[in-house]
């Protein structure tokens, strides 16, 4: 083995062997030194050879199964790496791929990293403005995606190498042609760490998306905080319930099972059901789960204790989760649900380790390889303020700087931090608990509001599914809180419904903030599913400047009962 594998795994090695000693992995942790490296061939090829252990398991609601070992992944890679590269794919190029769940997702990104090009990940659900988007300001001159999704490009993709997976489809090239190939590419492509190797647009909540530029050595390697907070082994059989496309499908399907030398599972549905997924998890034998609150709150809707599970590690990233949801796969299988934090231009930064104290609410302490501080706006740490991780020594795990954007790259590293823009606080322990972001937070009658902590009060509710809190102008206070609530299934959204909520939230928060104003109906959403608060902002500022009031509104004022 070569020097960076041997680095790569001691690195890897210690974080396994101290995963229940926070202390010792977080003082003694070092970044290994990777200057030359290349996470397919210096890392997964290495642990493939001769290694006959399942790589990717993935089982469709449909029946089918796919299942590739070590050493199959390994090969055929290589063998769609020699496609790509005799359909003019060389280092340096960038490949949009949308794609959902299939084996195509796992080859071309360890085949594209052995040539060292850059792959862009895109949603299914991307719609043709979002595509066009990406096509320009992603420099993209390679398009791989299912057959389905030929027509959201239609007309979009000329000028750039076509491959569909799939059904044929007429002026695209074959995908499954790449298995007649070689398996063997010759002399290797030599990549630097600093090389780009995945660049994502992230979900635009307040502006266009940013391009994200990750480097060999920032994202393969600082994805070994990620593996510590989730507690992968090897052998271990990993779930990662997230879509392709999105930064979480990289951290927990591909980079964190493979660094183990784990089983990267994944359950394809058309629709998600919990009744599904549990038996999934129990038939073949799960072992590590990571699921978004989402997720987590469906599943407890159901009777765990009728599923056996083999879960080792239960794991939620995204928000925190309500005291409910633990306290229910607490008594069932016997796990406390762990929270980690990190961004679409991090790896995991913060989390609950295994085997840790866990303080209820908090995403638990920053992860091995991060000094992470809390800033206020002066730039001075605070025991509240913005997540911000210090740059000297430069850690893994922090994004090489958003893509051809310098300015918008300089302001969110000035000052020797990457600056997250979210806020949060940190007790006398050390443990970190989310405030909210940085420009979501607002004041009324001069005390300062977190929407967050006000919309995880309000899922408490038995009949809130999802919650957005926003400033609602008021001539008094200023503005106060207003909540849009999505209701669950069989919740009608009456006015007996709107003052049980006003009466439970008046139990659970302080009166300054206490919810004034809620109203019944959708949420807007990013394309990855992240509520668009700024603009409730818009649609909360406009009716009040116009006086208006709508259907499925209550005000606290109107509820003369609640005194």
């Amino acid at each position: 083995m070569n020097h960076p594998t041997d680095a790569f795994r001691a690195a890897r090695d210690f974080l396994v062997e101290h995963r229940l000693d926070y202390d010792r992995a977080y003082r003694d942790f070092r970044w290994p030194a990777l200057d030359a490296f290349n996470y397919a061939t210096d890392w997964f090829d290495a642990v493939a050879r001769g290694n006959r252990r399942l790589a990717i398991h993935l089982v469709g609601d449909d029946g089918r199964s796919v299942a590739l070992t070590y050493e199959e992944l390994s090969e055929r890679s290589t063998r769609v790496a020699a496609f790509l590269r005799r359909h003019g794919c060389g280092q340096g190029d960038r490949i949009l791929m949308m794609l959902p769940n299939c084996a195509a997702i796992w080859e071309l990104m360890l085949g594209a990293m052995k040539l060292g090009a850059a792959v862009i990940p895109a949603s299914t659900l991307l719609t043709p403005d979002d595509l066009r988007d990406r096509l320009s300001r992603g420099g993209v001159r390679h398009v791989v995606t299912h057959a389905a999704g030929t027509a959201k490009l239609h007309g979009l993709a000329e000028g750039v190498t076509r491959i569909a997976v799939g059904a044929p489809v007429p002026g695209w090239v074959r995908y499954e042609d790449a298995y007649d190939e070689r398996a063997d590419l010759g002399r290797p492509v030599v990549t630097r760490g600093s090389d780009p190797v995945l660049i994502y647009f992230t979900s635009g909540t307040t502006a266009r998306p940013k391009l994200v530029a990750h480097t060999q050595q920032s994202y393969a390697a600082g994805h070994l905080s990620t593996l510590y907070w989730i507690g992968s082994r090897e052998g271990d059989v990993h779930m990662n319930v997230s879509s392709p496309g999105w930064g979480k499908h990289a951290w927990s399907s591909f980079f964190v099972p493979f660094t183990a030398g784990a089983t990267a599972f994944v359950h394809d549905y058309t629709r998600f059901s919990a009744a599904a997924t549990l038996e999934v998890l129990a038939r073949h034998e799960v072992t590590t789960l990571c699921a978004p609150p989402t997720v987590w709150r469906l599943l407890i809707l159901e009777d765990l204790a009728r599923h056996p599970v083999r879960l080792r590690e239960a794991l939620s990233a995204g928000e925190p989760l309500n005291p409910e949801v633990i306290e229910r796969v607490r008594q069932a299988w016997g796990l406390t649900i762990r929270d980690g934090y990190g961004q679409t231009e991090t790896t995991a930064l913060v989390g609950n380790s295994p085997g840790q104290p866990i303080v209820p609410g908090s995403m638990g302490r920053p992860l091995p390889g991060f000094r992470v501080a809390l800033l206020d706006g002066a730039g001075a740490e605070a025991e509240e303020g913005e997540i911000a991780v210090a740059l000297s020594p430069r850690p893994a795990g922090v994004m090489a700087g958003y893509l051809d954007d310098p300015e918008l790259t300089a302001n969110a590293t000035r000052g020797g931090f990457y600056r997250t823009g979210d806020v949060a606080r940190r007790d006398a322990n050390g443990y970190v608990t989310y405030v909210g972001r940085a420009d979501d937070l607002f004041k009324s009658s001069d005390y300062r509001i977190s929407p967050f902590e006000l919309e995880s009060a309000l899922v408490e509710h038995a009949a809130v599914a999802e919650a957005a809190v926003v400033p609602s102008p008021d001539p008094v206070r200023g503005t106060v809180p207003k909540a849009f609530l999505v209701l669950r299934p069989g919740a009608e959204p009456t006015r007996a419904l709107a003052l049980d909520v006003f009466r439970f939230v008046r139990e659970r928060l302080a009166p300054y903030k206490r919810v004034r104003r809620i109203e019944f109906g959708d949420l807007p959403k990013t394309i990855s599913g992240k509520i668009r608060r700024i603009a409730l902002r818009g649609v909360e500022s406009a009716r009040r400047a116009e006086g208006g009031r709508v259907e499925g509104e209550y005000w606290q004022e109107d509820f003369p009962e609640l005194g």
